[in-house]
């Protein structure tokens, strides 16, 4: 019985594993993926894939769509809110960003590092037209975004040493030097703030600046605040003491 048991157990965790790499294929550069795509970036078989797609598609983790690709489904979203990091932060961000928001009319983001990835768990699209390629739950590399280098300058030595090793190259202004990157984060913890132009997207620019726990200077870094603007030409200290204002009052606000 108890062999038995143990084998149960076994091919139970082998359904996680593959249900769980499935899901995985999914990243900000494969948000549609069709049933081969899937299979070859889980690295299972076919048909297995098929069949563990198919209880997916029922039970709401995923969609398949017109044109037989597949997307990930509003159900795992709505269970991904559920995560403290993302709730507790969002909640209490939210009336700080809406200040920033209506205070800037810029597109106003609210960030937090996931690896080597700023992980967008806000976004208040501004008036303006400008190109803005973040969404609610996009992930992108931290040396092309202000949020990102902001939480990068923060970063463990570890991590700030691989990004610097992997320097893609979102548009021709992206900075993929790293002594010229190094130089720039250096900057960030001095000044107290991070720019972009035209860096992760051509026609924005952003600046942005840390939220730290309990809204001090030397508190722990937890998330960054931004703005995505046509130019910071003439605007740039105005969106910097806007995005202070508001990232002290969230970091004072997550330690009431």
């Amino acid at each position: 019985m108890a062999g038995n048991t143990s084998a149960h157990r076994s091919a139970g965790s082998g359904v996680v594993e593959r249900v769980l790499a499935l899901l995985s294929a999914f990243d900000e550069r494969h948000r549609r993926l069709t049933l081969t795509e899937l299979a070859g970036r889980a690295d299972l078989p076919v048909p297995t894939t098929h069949r563990l797609v198919g209880q997916l598609v029922q039970g709401g983790a995923l969609v398949r769509q017109a044109d037989g690709a597949y997307v990930v489904g509003r159900r795992l979203w709505d269970v991904g809110l559920l995560a403290p990091v993302q709730t507790g932060l969002r909640e209490v961000a939210a009336p700080f960003l809406a200040d920033v928001h209506a205070a800037t009319l810029a597109t106003v983001h609210l960030a937090i590092r996931d690896g080597d990835r700023a992980l967008y768990l806000d976004r208040l699209s501004g008036r303006a037209s400008v190109p803005v390629v973040s969404t609610v739950g996009s992930r992108l590399p931290l040396h092309t975004t202000g949020v990102g280098k902001v939480l990068l300058a923060h970063a463990p030595g570890e991590v700030r040493k691989a990004a610097l090793a992997t320097l893609t190259r979102a548009t021709p202004h992206t900075i993929t030097h790293p002594t010229r990157l190094q130089d720039q984060l250096r900057r960030v913890v001095r000044e107290g703030y991070a720019t972009t132009v035209e860096e992760m997207t051509l026609g924005a620019c952003s600046v942005a600046v840390p939220v730290r726990l309990g809204g001090l200077g030397e508190g722990d870094v937890v998330a960054a605040v931004g703005a995505v603007v046509p130019s910071l030409r003439r605007d740039r200290a105005r969106l910097v003491t806007a995005l202070q204002v508001a990232a002290q009052g969230i970091g004072r606000s997550l330690v009431r």
